[in-house]
């Protein structure tokens, strides 16, 4: 059994006679009162402050012979008052302080072996309980002003009923105001009650309507009844003490109070410097005295000299709120009690008033008393103090007032928070450490941490500073000067490190200066030097209290080395005081809280982030004090088991061959981590074993597959292929089907691909019996004829398409696609693909026949039956699908069906193949339905390279024939596919020669012959040039020129190069070096008299043109608009100098008829106006015919020998509608131009492009 510690047993001498002031009301009553202490073990002793009660009851029990052997414990709530009531009794006593009478409060103990009358805080008392469970070294102890029940007081009361029985001998008075005595004697077991009264002269209670405005009315009302005071309208002048709510208020009536004469305004409150407090208690200076108090003022100080009391009826109370986690201080009503004891404030020199500024009704109304602290505060130390002391659950401590349940449960939820109890609510080392240190747990945490991060001096200073009230000081009215001084402390981070500036100037300073001149510079500089002194001495007895616990105190380091330590060790104690960053200044704190920046924290300007706060305390809003920027990294490594971790959107990785999941991290509601991605397995076995083998092996989703994988999704795709082409999703079993294979197989563990892999190379039978077999994985056998009716490849004319199916209804390429390299594209089959493949023709019939206009749909019933007749018929080929149906359907039902009836049908895009155009490495270049369209997307103007292989013939800047011999044809592979192609010497679009590899070998044969004139040209310059010399030169030739509004140099070296072009006609085209220079030898030995032959006809031509043009240019701009336009695109057409290469010679040698016909309509248009326009509707039709056949089919007018012959019969048509007296060369009419357009267009159709 642990046994006690006890002092020695002295017996002290005490005093023969003790003398009591007969003025004091307690010694009326002194028999009474001694009587009782005799009789009971607890006296109750109720009196209002001026009774003597505190002063006379010590003596009182030394005169019962109290104190002899064990000492008279005499507690005070506050150490100023334990320092005058020490000092009050040994002057009384006629002793001194130390000896028969001594003190002990915070840092200062006059305490010796003589001292009988122990005085101290409630708070020393509390501290002994750790040493003297029993507290044998007290017989009696006196529990003063115990009406205040703050937590120390409550504590100690329920600790004392305890001990009650088990120390028989030990006396307890308990002193109190008249307040709420009754509930003090209940406690102990109905013990006695002696009341005393007080030393007071009558107050009158003056109620005051209550204002709206509770701040400038409040004021204005306070102003108002001083000035009326002063004035003696209430009786003759006296000093007034005002009640105000916190200190901004008594600023702000100070200041409205300032510049009246004969008046001295005095602020009180708790963290005025002494020198201030000293000028309220000890009057000096003339003139009426304006106290201005806190509710400081009410009961724990007395000011003497007062008349008359102000009571606005309200004051900061401090109250914990469990649901928000904060330690508010919201401007409340007071209490019944707590106005009385203002009220008793004043009446004690002469008769008072007391004005309130609220109604009766109001008053009567309120509570009677003051909540207990213990019901308003956080019992984290309480509980911490009393789970160290041993005294069991706390819930089950007899407390005075019981603290709510949800109150205890805070002070539980913030030790766990710490780390100083389990889940157990068991203390844990960490708990037991902090107990040891004589600080709030929060701040005792802070140091433990800050030991262990080798920062415990860092951790010291500012654990002292956040201990005592603020050294910096703020005038009111020299606010600006204390901010700049104050402000070389500042830290940009944290208001952490402004103490650790400070402490490191102020010790600077002290090693430099005097005590007084330490005081001095302290004075200017804004700092209080009693609490710079406090800050000091509560560091020393931290540092005492670390090298107690074996703590090295290490010199302290550079800021910037030690920023995350220190703080990391903050956020042990002040966890719950992070917040992130929501808007601007605004904070979203912890416990789903909202906060601001205080405005004289470092941190209010630019924000960060993450902010940790010393405290969140609620005045008008949540304000965050001495803030510092974190990482939010921090917070996941401070306390673990703080953290609620959520998990979401579980994925299989295939490339970490895990299932990994989303992990968001928060603590207290606030978000510190989210989207980190971890193994899930080691969370959720069950459900990651299910995800890997529904998205990995089902999926056939991992990264190196092991081989029984291979070999199922093998007979997977084999089926998945199947079910495409036969487009039926009915074959390929469910995934669930093969979800439960792989469950029935795989062992429970199995979660992982690792584990997957551990599992097959320890069983030497777990890969065969993962592997299915064919029947498996197909539900049923779908026949043997499927290869036949869906192939995988479409043959036409030697080249073989690959052929791609996919069940996708609605997807773009749903149904068959066929693969097309570029290099094909010019010659693929422009109607084989509408065929389809047999297995789906026969559906696309009956869809094409449903579709039908109803009058045809009706002779064509049954649709099924019709389909299958005509399949019977119908030949597969490049033929149009709806030109061989029209054909057959007329055969089998004598029914017509025009081609305009079927391109009203619509149909299902996957009746139509979707055509993939790939380039060489078989990347999609572009796809569709449309042939048409797709050929004509990749069509240009200029030749197109169709293949790049090692192995290419194409070459550019070609100038001379230094190659070998250049065959017809050329074979490649594009795209896995044959390419055939047609090797040609061409003038590209620059005038440069290069050798390309063309898609038709009509348009290669065509570029190869002005190709090798363009060689031709070039290696014979010097003839060239001669000829330019010769040709339209002399003056008429230029005015003719200029009249046609035509350029020389265009036009003659078109002329030129026509006549090698014309030259090589009807010859075999070179295509070695030999064939060349044998053509070079024969066609330029004709070439200069034949240029000069075309050049006479081409002049004669010109001459005529000018004619025609000067006569065009007589008619007005809006006379024979159409007509004239018409005869200006025929100048055009016929001088344009690309097409005059090309012409033959037959119709060159034509062109100054085709201009004299021209001339001769431009003369007669003004006689033949009308008949010219019949003759132009004639003629527009045609125009038009070529002009789209143009467009559809480039080249079409030198590629296509029936178009060359329409092009011509044009122009004899022109002759005989409008000089029809010049005669024609060939048979030429409308319908003669209509049967030859028709045959261009079996050309078009024979030769698509």
């Amino acid at each position: 059994m642990r046994r006690e510690p006890q002092e020695q047993q002295v017996e002290r001498l005490t005093p023969q006679r003790i003398d009591y002031p007969e003025s004091l009301p307690v010694v009326a009553r002194k028999e009474d009162i001694m009587r009782a202490i005799s009789a009971h073990q607890v006296v109750i002793v109720a009196g209002e402050t001026g009774s003597g009660k505190t002063t006379q009851l010590p003596k009182m029990c030394l005169e019962l012979g109290r104190g002899k052997y064990k000492r008279i414990g005499h507690t005070q709530p506050r150490r100023i008052a334990a320092r005058a009531v020490s000092s009050r009794i040994a002057e009384e006593l006629k002793t001194s302080v130390g000896q028969l009478v001594g003190c002990q409060i915070r840092f200062n103990d006059d305490v010796t072996d003589q001292t009988a009358i122990k005085v101290m805080t409630d708070g020393i008392l509390l501290a002994e309980l750790s040493r003297d469970r029993q507290l044998q070294a007290y017989d009696t102890l006196i529990i003063d002003e115990a009406h205040e029940r703050s937590l120390n007081i409550d504590f100690i009361l329920g600790y004392l009923k305890r001990l009650l029985p088990k120390r028989p001998d030990l006396k307890i008075i308990i002193t109190s105001a008249t307040i709420d005595v009754e509930r003090f004697s209940k406690h102990f077991n109905d013990a006695p009650i002696i009341e005393v009264s007080g030393r007071t002269f009558p107050v009158e209670v003056r109620y005051l309507d209550s204002v709206e405005d509770r701040d400038r009315g409040v004021q204005q009302q306070v102003v108002q009844l001083v000035d009326e005071i002063a004035e003696e309208h209430y009786g003759p002048r006296g000093d007034i003490l005002v009640f105000c709510p916190g200190e901004r208020q008594i600023r702000d009536l100070a200041k409205a109070l300032r510049g009246r004469d004969r008046i001295q305004v005095l602020p009180l409150y708790a963290r005025l410097s002494n020198a201030e407090q000293n000028r309220v208690f000890n009057p000096s200076g003339r003139g009426l005295r304006v106290v201005l108090a806190t509710n400081v003022a009410e009961t724990s100080l007395t000011v003497p000299g007062i008349r008359y009391v102000i009571d606005p009826g309200d004051a900061r109370i401090s109250r914990y709120s469990h649901r928000s986690g904060l330690q508010r201080l919201p401007i409340e009503s007071i209490s019944q009690a707590s106005a009385n004891q203002r009220k008793g404030r004043c009446g004690r020199v002469a008769e008072g008033v007391c004005f309130r500024l609220y109604s009766e009704e109001d008053f009567l109304a309120r509570p009677e008393f003051t909540d207990a602290e213990i019901l308003r505060t956080h019992l984290a130390s309480v509980i911490l103090r009393m789970l160290e002391l041993g005294l069991g659950d706390v819930r089950k401590f007899p407390f005075v007032d019981p603290p709510d349940a949800k109150m205890v449960r805070d002070g539980f939820r913030l030790l766990t928070e710490l780390g100083a109890v389990d889940v157990h609510a068991k203390l844990t080392p960490i708990g037991r450490a902090m107990a040891k240190l004589p600080v709030d747990p929060k701040l005792g945490r802070i140091l433990l941490d800050a030991a262990s991060r080798d920062c415990l001096n860092e951790g010291l200073v500012i654990v002292s500073a956040l201990s005592v009230q603020d050294p910096r000081e703020r005038p009111p009215e020299k606010r600006a000067q204390s901010d700049q001084q104050h402000a070389r402390f500042n830290d940009s981070r944290s208001d952490f490190m402004a103490w650790l500036n400070l402490w490191r100037y102020l010790e600077e300073q002290r090693q430099a200066l005097t005590q007084n001149q330490l005081r001095k510079l302290c004075e200017r500089e804004f700092l209080s030097y009693l609490r710079v002194r406090e800050w000091r001495e509560v560091h020393y007895q931290l540092v005492v209290s670390c090298r107690q616990m074996n703590f090295r105190v290490a010199p302290m380091k550079p800021d910037d080395e030690q920023y995350a330590a220190i703080h990391r060790a903050l956020l042990t104690g002040l966890l719950g005081n992070v917040a992130q960053q929501d808007e601007g200044r605004r904070f979203n704190a912890a416990r789903n809280r909202k906060a601001q920046v205080f405005p004289a924290s470092s941190q209010y300007k630019k924000p960060p982030k993450w902010l940790m706060a010393a405290e969140l305390v609620e005045t008008s809003q949540v304000f965050a004090r001495q803030c510092a920027a974190i990482e939010p990294e921090w917070l996941l490594e401070t306390n673990p088991l703080l953290l609620k971790r959520h998990h979401y959107e579980p994925a299989w990785s295939a490339r970490s061959g895990r299932v990994m999941a989303k992990e968001r991290v928060s603590l207290f509601g606030l978000t510190v981590s989210d989207g980190q991605r971890v193994h899930y397995a080691s969370i959720d076995q069950k459900t990651s074993r299910e995800i890997m083998i529904r998205d990995g092996l089902v999926s056939n989703n991992f990264r190196q597959a092991p081989g029984f994988l291979k070999h199922n999704q093998t007979l997977v795709s084999e089926v998945m292929a199947l079910e495409s082409r036969v487009r039926r999703r009915d074959l390929l079993v469910d995934d669930e089907s093969m979800v439960r294979f792989y469950d029935e197989r795989l062992p429970e563990d199995c979660a992982s691909a690792v584990a997957l892999d551990k599992w097959l190379r320890r069983d030497s039978t777990a890969d065969s019996s993962l592997r299915m077999k064919r029947e498996q994985v197909l539900t049923r056998d779908p026949g043997g004829e499927v290869e036949a009716q869906f192939p995988k490849t479409l043959d036409s004319k030697g080249v073989s398409f690959q052929l791609v199916y996919q069940f996708e209804p609605g997807g773009q390429q749903d149904g068959v696609s066929v693969i097309i390299p570029r290099a094909l594209l010019n010659r693929a089959p422009r109607y084989l693909f509408e065929w389809l493949v047999p297995g789906l023709l026969r559906d696309k019939l009956i869809a094409l026949i449903k579709a039908l206009p109803k009058p045809l749909r009706k002779q064509l019933v049954p649709a099924p039956d019709v389909a299958d007749a005509l399949l019977e018929r119908l030949i597969t080929n490049d033929e149009p699908l709806s030109q061989a149906l029209s054909r057959e359907i007329k055969v089998l039902r004598d029914v017509s069906v025009s081609l305009r009836d079927w391109e009203q049908v619509a149909l299902e895009p996957f009746y139509q193949m979707n055509i993939r155009v790939v380039d060489d490495r078989k990347r999609v270049l572009a796809e569709g339905r449309n042939l048409k369209t797709l050929v004509a997307q990749f069509r240009t103007e200029s030749p197109v390279e169709v293949v790049t292989t090692r192995n290419n013939l194409e070459r550019v800047n070609v100038t001379r024939w230094d190659f070998e011999t250049l065959p017809t044809e050329w074979r490649g592979k594009s795209a896995g596919t044959e390419v055939l192609a047609y090797p040609a010497v061409i003038k590209e679009g620059s005038g440069q020669l290069a050798i390309r590899l063309l898609d038709y070998p009509s348009e290669a044969d065509r570029q190869h012959r002005l190709g090798v004139a363009g060689l031709l040209l070039q290696s014979d310059l010097k003839t060239a040039k001669y000829l330019k010399k010769q040709l339209f030169v002399d003056n008429a030739a230029t005015l003719s020129l200029a009249g046609a509004r035509l350029e020389r140099e265009p036009l003659i070296d078109a002329l030129i190069e026509g006549g090698l072009w014309r030259l090589l006609e009807g010859r075999a085209l070179p295509r070695s070096p030999e064939q060349f220079a044998e053509a070079q030898r024969v066609v330029t030995a004709q070439w200069v008299p034949h240029v000069l032959e075309m050049g006479n006809h081409l002049m004669v031509a010109v001459k005529t043109a000018a004619q025609a043009s000067a006569t065009l240019a007589r008619y007005e701009v809006s006379e024979y608009a159409a007509s004239r336009a018409d005869m200006t695109a025929q100048l055009q057409a016929l001088f344009e100098a690309k097409r005059l290469v090309e012409t033959p010679t037959q119709y060159l040698s034509y062109y100054p008829r085709y201009l004299k016909a021209l001339l001769n309509r431009a003369e007669r248009l003004s006689a033949q106006g009308s008949k010219d326009e019949k003759s132009m509707a004639m003629l527009a039709l045609q125009l038009e015919r070529l002009a789209k056949g143009r467009r559809d089919y480039p080249g079409l007018e030198v590629l296509s020998p029936e178009a060359v012959q329409f092009r011509w019969m044009l122009e004899e048509f022109r002759v005989s509608l409008f000089a029809q007296q010049l005669g024609t060369k060939l048979p030429v009419s409308a319908k003669r131009l209509d049967q030859q357009w028709q045959s261009v267009e079996q050309w078009m159709t024979n030769n698509p492009r």
